[in-house]
């Protein structure tokens, strides 16, 4: 059974980096197909409509419920949970005409962190991690938001509370996230997956650094199997980071990109979050290796320890098992056999022998 289990965690992990199905090999980049693994049994839809002060939330039953915006001063949050619903997407991309060539790359839960601007707007695509504490894993799922004038639509595989803060301050009077735009309510939303990012180094971390006092205290064998836990996941996560880095890098020297002005500096300093995480990142992954080295360089130093004390064990009875050795021969004649004390005479000779040695080794600082 442990066996088995061993096996499984080992092809979760290839699974997390190779996530390329064979039925999608061929198949047109802009197919309008779901290239994932099914999460949520139901796709769900939220809409979130507000102004400057009135918030509106509702369930959307249906793609073709989403009615217009009712006016010029109110913007809209559509979030979107669950993505395998092929239908139920088209039927959405035709209400907020969303190119096939987006569908497609939502629809599509691998892709790299990219971004792309189209004729209504704007389109990102980044991993959200979560940790587990339990199992000391990371999962990823995909977020894809569509930013257009009046209206943010987020695309997530999963559900979860992970974007409640930023509902909880949209239903809150709070005058900057209601009146500055889907692009600003966008950033908010990539604001936490990148601070995500530095909450999960930190928890890793946390671990990483508990490692580093129980290495120096004690290097038992269950210490190397965990250290290459850590460094699996921080390697998975940087995996995930640095295209994100790269995305936002270059989305921030795109001036075509239909961002508001004044909301550039937020996004550029999403750029300054994100590099706190491949730093941090990075700074985790020499801790691990030299981690293992300690390891090893501890594990080597008490394995030559026992190996010194063996030897000099060894050295002390050489000459004693020698002497016992030569008595021990099946001879006739002996000279030392007719001596009344010959045989307190061999221990005492074995005895000084051994003292002898064992004093010469302590001042030597060999034992």
């Amino acid at each position: 059974m442990k066996t088995t289990g061993k096996k499984s965690a080992k092809q979760a992990t290839r699974a997390r980096l190779a996530r390329k199905r064979k039925e999608d090999i061929g198949l047109s980049p802009y197919a309008v197909v779901f290239r994932g693994q099914q999460r949520l049994e139901k796709t769900s839809i939220r809409m979130m409509e507000f102004t400057a002060d009135t918030v509106q939330e509702s369930v959307i039953e249906s793609a073709g419920k989403i009615s217009p915006i009712p006016d010029k001063g109110f913007s809209r949050w559509i979030s979107v949970n669950g993505i395998h619903d092929v239908k139920m997407l088209e039927q959405m991309a035709g209400v907020l005409k969303i190119p096939p060539r987006i569908l497609s790359d939502i629809l599509n839960p691998s892709l790299r962190p990219k971004y792309e601007v189209f004729e209504e707007g704007l389109f990102i695509t980044l991993k959200l991690v979560q940790f587990n504490d339990t199992t000391l894993r990371l999962s990823t799922e995909n977020l894809s938001l569509l930013v257009t004038q009046d209206t943010l639509v987020s695309f997530r595989e999963e559900y979860d509370e992970v974007f409640e803060p930023v509902r909880e301050r949209l239903r809150k009077f709070s005058t900057r996230i209601r009146t500055s735009g889907a692009d600003y309510l966008a950033f908010t939303l990539l604001d936490i997956v990148i601070d995500n990012y530095i909450y999960v180094l930190g928890v890793i971390g946390d671990k990483i650094e508990e490692l580093d006092d129980r290495l120096t205290a004690d290097p038992v064998k269950g210490l190397l199997p965990e250290i290459n836990v850590y460094k699996q996941e921080i390697s998975y996560l940087r995996k995930n980071i640095l295209p994100a880095k790269e995305m936002i890098v270059s989305l921030n020297k795109q001036e075509a990109v239909p961002i508001q002005l004044i909301n550039r500096v937020h996004f550029q300093e999403l750029l300054f979050n994100i590099n706190e995480a491949v730093e941090l990142t990075d700074s985790y992954r020499e801790i691990l290796y030299d981690q293992i080295s300690v390891y090893h360089t501890l594990v080597s130093a008490r394995q030559n320890d026992i190996l010194r004390i063996l030897t000099l064990f060894s050295v002390i009875f050489i000459p004693l098992t020698f002497i016992v050795g030569v008595y021990g021969t099946n001879f006739k004649y002996f000279p030392e056999l007719g001596w009344r004390y010959g045989y307190y005479s061999m221990w005492g000779v074995m005895l000084l022998i051994g003292i002898t040695m064992w004093i010469y080794f302590r001042s030597r600082k060999w034992w």
